[in-house]
């Protein structure tokens, strides 16, 4: 009997996800552990893995389509079987299948989170019209994974992998004169390389009645900043965008700023990398936020909790997650049980997961299940600012830059290293007087730093 492949739930918000491409093709013989497919959830682009053998006998989603959670994608079976497309799931479009099992044994399929070199997917296309209950259940698969290359959009963001993006910026090619080879006319490096090497593929800049290109190096350009256009939102972006408007309307924010004398952390970090170095040590100033938020969250454990809707959780676990930015939006990987972890395993953590965070490459237990957050714009600069909770944390750190400025030591005005910390709270869970206890033990940590080696 034939396995229905159905979209998984990969992200506890995720509602439907984008099948951004087919890995195999209907007749392709797989295996259990091949990929399927990738697809772009609200929180990162996964592969989807198959749990059977056999053949792919039946596709019934597009490329490029969004998809219910439960929907079905495709059957695999024994070459030959047939199978009849699923209600309401032909053609792969947005659907009101549940995501149960359905009578022909369909098994959600864990995924492995991993990117193609094409990059992060696009964002989703306006919704295709259903086909009639005569038309053909899907296109052919062939067609739809060797899609004919297609210009870059005019009238959208340009679809453009990170790698490839970075290649043109390097052969100082203008990539919106490329014609993409890849998904729905995304340009990957294969098409920046070959023009590279042949700069005829290159097209003809489209005629802007004499205005200077928006992209123009020069310092004194004229003309429109860009183009004006509207983008649809890409499941992650839209995702963020509900998600923080349900924090910032549901739940009472309050805010707590407090100056941290930077100059011991500075001092023992420095030792710290220079006698380590041989050892391959490099600890950053957010190691030593994550591993002193971890500290305080046992001293004050009261922040570690959440909002229940009659209650309040608290939580026997520290597990401290930390905002990462990547292409259109940001992820926050978790350092699970960081209050019995020390600094520098914390730091051997957190580096590969800012990695794989920026290549979409988490996998969804490891940027889920997070108790408390730290936010750290400092390495941009950004000397203080405000964040919003990400539910349902009662509390999230937002961590400045170091300023040096004239402070006061031993009576004496002197150059000092300052950091800004602001803690904002759930109301509903921290007051001001258990916020402030929290920033007290963060900072002594923070200004005793030798206390985080213990």
């Amino acid at each position: 009997m034939a396995e229905i492949i159905t979209m998984p739930k990969l992200s506890d918000t995720m509602t439907v996800g984008t099948l951004v491409k087919w890995l195999k093709k209907e007749g392709d013989a797989v295996k259990s552990g091949d990929m399927l497919a990738e697809v772009e959830t609200d929180k990162a682009t996964m592969e989807l893995e198959s749990f059977f053998d056999g053949t792919i006998i039946k596709v019934f989603a597009n490329a490029g389509s969004e998809v219910v959670i439960g929907a079905a994608l495709c059957a695999i079976g024994k070459p030959g079987e047939t199978v009849e497309a699923p209600p309401a799931a032909a053609g792969g479009q947005k659907s009101e299948v549940s995501g149960q099992k359905s009578d022909t044994g369909a098994r959600k399929p864990e995924v492995s989170s991993q990117k193609s070199e094409a990059g992060p997917a696009p964002a989703p296309e306006a919704p295709k019209t259903a086909p009639s209950p005569a038309a053909p259940s899907a296109t052919p698969v062939s067609q739809l994974s060797t899609p004919s290359p297609q210009p870059a959009p005019a009238d959208a963001r340009l679809r453009i992998s990170p790698l490839a993006r970075k290649i043109a910026g390097d052969q100082k090619i203008d990539p919106s004169r490329l014609t993409g080879s890849g998904p729905h006319g995304r340009i990957v490096k294969a098409d920046v390389l070959a023009a590279a090497a042949n700069p005829s593929l290159l097209q003809k800049p489209a005629s802007s009645g004499g205005a200077v290109r928006p992209d123009s190096p020069s310092l004194f350009q004229k003309g429109p900043l860009q183009e004006e256009r509207l983008v649809p939102a890409s499941n992650m972006r839209a995702a963020i965008a509900r998600r923080l408007l349900e924090a910032k309307t549901q739940i009472p924010h309050f805010y707590l700023d407090l100056e941290v004398d930077a100059d011991p952390l500075l001092a023992l970090r420095n030792q710290l990398n220079t006698g380590l170095e041989k050892e391959g040590v490099k600890l950053s100033v957010n190691d030593f936020v994550l591993k002193a938020s971890a500290e305080a969250l046992r001293r004050v454990p009261g922040v570690n909790a959440s909002w229940a809707g009659n209650g309040i959780q608290y939580f026997a676990s520290a597990h401290v997650s930390f905002a990462v930015a990547i292409e259109d939006g940001l992820i926050t990987p978790v350092i699970r049980d960081a209050h019995l972890k020390s600094l520098f395993a914390i730091s051997a953590e957190a580096k590969p997961l800012g990695k794989r965070a920026k290549e979409k490459k988490l996998k969804p237990e490891e940027f889920s299940g997070g108790t408390f957050c730290v936010s750290n714009l400092g390495m941009m600069g950004i000397e203080r600012f405000c964040a919003i909770i990400n539910p349902p944390n009662a509390a999230i750190l937002a961590v400045g830059t170091t300023v040096p400025k004239p402070v006061v030591k031993n009576g004496q005005i002197v150059v000092g290293q300052t950091m800004v910390l602001t803690l904002s709270c759930d109301h509903r869970v921290v007051d001001g007087a258990l916020g402030a206890q929290f920033l007290g033990a963060l900072k002594e940590l923070l200004e005793k730093p030798a206390l985080l080696l213990v």
